[in-house]
């Protein structure tokens, strides 16, 4: 029998642990505890996307850091954010072909990583680890990668958050830049809690090479099959997550039991929106990178990454590449790839031959047709941040287009986005042809220029711009 002196007691203890439980909530942020549901600080930070904020890079030579960034190596420089100043930070240029044309045009404007705890351990911007400052390339319009991101998004796919960014270097305007969240630390846990699995961003090392793996192909049990997997993993990885991760290839191989594999609902929002975006810079093009590799619990799902030349301008790698608006406008959605390519792509083809997913497939279309585009949020996108970006195009020192062009390049992006989503919605009611194997027409889309978008002949022109704001920058 409990004594009345014992129930006192134990009603004591009740008391105190609650008000030490009420302290912690009330107190918690200030001892260094983020609730479950708290967006990260930085996330109504830098990436408000309400407005242009204001990145100043210091370095003592960027004249220097110009003529070895296509080493991608980092240097230590000191950022400030808002006026908020963090030393220490490294920096260093970033892209794969953007890189690589932006050096042999002769052109200073690369797209830049910002690594907050690359020097310090722990450092960080408001729990922000690491960002990129994309610059644009081949993009006109400076819409198309915060466009898909948006869309991405809306259509609950996690993708990075974005805004657009100022920069300046050691004072001298440098000229207007997407700020990214770079997915690693921080963007899994805001995505996907504390105990977030593992991330991976596949990457070829040559384009003369198989790439299996990137392509998400099973090639066996060996780790050692998937070092375009492995090598680029962005935490550190055990035996058993990469046990985890080949099973669920192994599995994907199949065709079976998909969703003990992979997060499919997931997967088909994204293919939903990197189809419609006709993206081949992709996983569903030549190259089968650009993208992010998440995996929990065995289950994977694709995360979208890199957007500059979506919407046709990538025009599907080839050689001799297509150029037809009508063609690239009505590409069909149910073989958004040649048949080569798709049959090399499992996390798309071996989904699509499930007629469950691709129903599932087609019904996101039809949202994402119905909800974003027919309803004209699109354009309230595009416009609202068209405004908000202008002055800063207009003045931009290092632009690879005329503040013309640019306005082509947005007017550009509109119409093709009309048209798209004009010619998907014929597709998915049979007036136009939904694969690659049927005969007919679709929209007519012969007025649209895609280079408008983004094309070579705008590099050769920025070239003398981009060395005058460089000298600049270097010596102020």
């Amino acid at each position: 029998m409990i004594r009345h002196r014992q129930i006192d007691r134990l009603c004591a203890l009740a008391m105190a642990l609650a008000l030490a439980l009420t302290g912690l909530l009330f107190f918690g942020e200030a001892l260094g505890l983020q609730p479950a549901s708290a967006a990260p600080e930085y996330s109504y930070r830098l990436f408000d996307d309400s407005r242009v904020h204001t990145v100043d890079i210091q370095v003592e030579d960027w004249v220097q850091f110009i003529a070895e960034a296509p080493e991608e190596e980092y240097i230590p420089c000191t950022v400030s954010v808002d006026g908020e100043e963090f030393r220490q930070v490294g920096l260093r240029a970033k892209g794969n072909n953007s890189l690589r044309l932006t050096e042999e045009y002769g052109l200073s404007r690369y797209s830049l990583k910002l690594e907050f705890d690359h020097y310090v351990d722990g450092g960080n911007y408001h729990g922000l680890d690491k960002l990129s400052l994309d610059a644009s390339f081949q993009d006109n319009s400076y819409l198309k990668t915060w466009l898909v991101y948006h869309m991405m998004a809306y259509m609950g796919v996690p993708a990075p958050l974005c805004s657009y960014a100022w920069v300046t270097v050691n004072g001298a305007p440098w000229g207007l830049f997407l700020a990214i969240e770079e997915p690693e630390e921080a963007f899994a846990r805001r995505n996907f809690g504390p105990d977030h699995g593992a991330l991976y961003k596949p990457d070829y090392r040559s384009l003369n090479a198989e790439n299996t793996d990137v392509a998400l192909r099973y090639i066996g049990d060996d780790p050692a099959a998937y070092p375009n997997i492995f090598d680029n993993a962005k935490f550190d990885t055990d035996v058993a997550d990469r046990e985890r991760l080949i099973q669920a290839l192994r599995v994907l191989s199949t065709g079976e039991d998909l969703e003990t594999a992979v997060n499919a609902d997931e997967v088909l929002r994204y293919f939903a929106v990197q189809v419609f975006v006709m993206n081949w810079d992709s996983y569903l093009g030549h190259t089968g990178h650009n993208y992010f590799l998440y995996e929990e619990d065995g289950v994977i799902s694709i995360l979208p990454w890199d957007y500059n030349l979506a919407f046709g301008t990538y025009a599907l790698g080839m050689t001799d590449p297509i150029r037809d608006p009508d063609v690239l406008i009505n590409w069909p959605v149910n073989t958004p790839a040649r048949g080569e390519v798709m049959l090399e792509r499992p996390l798309y083809h071996n989904l699509m031959k499930n007629r469950d997913y691709f129903a599932r497939y087609h019904a996101y279309f039809g949202q994402l047709l119905s909800e974003y585009f027919e309803s004209g949020r699109y354009e309230a996108v595009i416009r609202q941040a068209q405004v908000m970006i202008a002055p800063y195009v207009e003045v931009d020192p290092t632009a690879f287009c005329s503040y013309e062009d640019h306005l082509l390049a947005v007017d550009t992006l509109l119409e093709v986005c009309r048209l798209r989503s004009e010619s998907i919605r014929g597709q998915l009611e049979g007036d136009y042809p939904i694969t690659l194997a049927q005969q007919g027409a679709g929209v007519d889309a012969s007025h649209v220029d895609l280079r408008a978008l983004g094309d070579f002949d705008d590099l050769e022109a920025a070239k003398e711009r981009q060395n005058e704001a460089a000298a600049i920058a270097g010596v102020e």
